[in-house]
């Protein structure tokens, strides 16, 4: 494949591609997707074929690998996203107890809006991020523009706050 022989790739895909696709269905449950995935799967692995490295593991286990990260990628994307995360400050400051807003929502949901409100707005963002957009903590540095490390600690830390505020009363209710 590194060596660009275009028969090569295409003994290649014709070898992987059952794998591939397999991977790729059982993921995502679309064979028109499944299929998407798995040509993105093949372009990858003919860009990125001179970093292969054989130490790490087969060749069948570095394609499942790009394979299963492209489906769940594709998964994720598909999920409907309520709000856009530029708009996160905006909501992340409206927690407003009019009896309209009680009565439709159940009181579960009004305590962690209120407990998320209450953490720090970085820490808000990232847990917001993580737990309603299923953004994964590199997605979340690479979208905020912070270290990895930075994106983590950032949902760690608001996750054990809002366990500590939520806590005590959920315990109660088992």
């Amino acid at each position: 494949m590194a060596t660009g022989d275009p028969e090569i790739a295409l003994a290649f895909v014709r070898r992987f591609q059952r794998m591939v696709f397999g991977i790729a269905i059982a993921v995502v449950d679309d064979p028109q997707l499944a299929e998407d995935i798995a040509q993105q799967t093949f372009e990858r692995a003919w860009r990125h074929a001179q970093v292969y490295d054989s130490r790490r593991g087969s060749v069948k286990t570095w394609l499942g690998t790009i394979t299963h990260n492209l489906a769940i990628d594709a998964v994720r994307a598909r999920k409907a996203t309520p709000v856009s995360p530029e708009d996160l400050d905006a909501l992340l400051g409206i927690v407003t107890r009019t009896p309209e807003q009680w009565a439709l929502a159940d009181e579960a949901a009004s305590r962690i809006r209120a407990a998320v409100a209450g953490l720090p707005r970085q820490q808000a963002r990232a847990v917001v991020m993580a737990g309603i957009y299923g953004m994964t903590a590199q997605q979340i540095s690479e979208f905020e523009g912070i270290p990895l490390g930075t994106a983590k600690t950032r949902i760690r830390t608001a996750m054990g706050k809002l366990r500590t505020v939520l806590g005590p009363e959920r315990a109660d209710h088992d």
